[in-house]
């Protein structure tokens, strides 16, 4: 009798993004790097998405994604939403804006510092992570 092993299944994540945003893509590629199955949604209106997913202006960038019922905003590495699972507080991630060396904003010789953002239930924002400048 063989044994048979049995691989863990992918984490599924849905990305809603707007179909001429390149950065997105590459976004995307990151999370399948990571083992991360994607469910691509191309929006017409992201503006809508992002109101419907509880995502604050100050939070905002490019693309949204929805991971086991909370949001993740712009481009957070793979790491911070797999952490995400064991932060019952958190309604949802960010990374604001769109700082050059986070996860599909890779530019040769540019690398900014930023933070991972969690908002709470009670709508505060805590610094989860930091990515300070190489």
């Amino acid at each position: 009798m063989s044994s048979t092993a049995y691989a863990t299944e992918a984490p599924t994540i849905d990305v809603h993004r707007d179909a001429s945003c390149g950065c997105c893509k590459k976004w995307i590629q990151h999370l399948e790097m990571n083992g991360f199955t994607v469910i691509d949604h191309v929006e017409a209106n992201m503006s809508v998405v992002k109101q419907e997913l509880g995502v604050v202006p100050r939070l905002s960038s490019c693309h949204t994604a929805v991971f086991n019922g909370k949001f993740i905003e712009g481009h957070v590495p793979a790491e911070q939403i797999i952490a995400l699972s064991k932060r019952s507080d958190l309604i949802g991630i960010a990374v604001p804006g769109m700082p050059a060396g986070s996860p599909g904003m890779e530019v040769s010789g540019k690398q900014a510092g930023y933070q991972v953002i969690g908002l709470t239930k009670a709508g505060i924002d805590q610094v989860i992570a930091q990515y300070p400048v190489n």
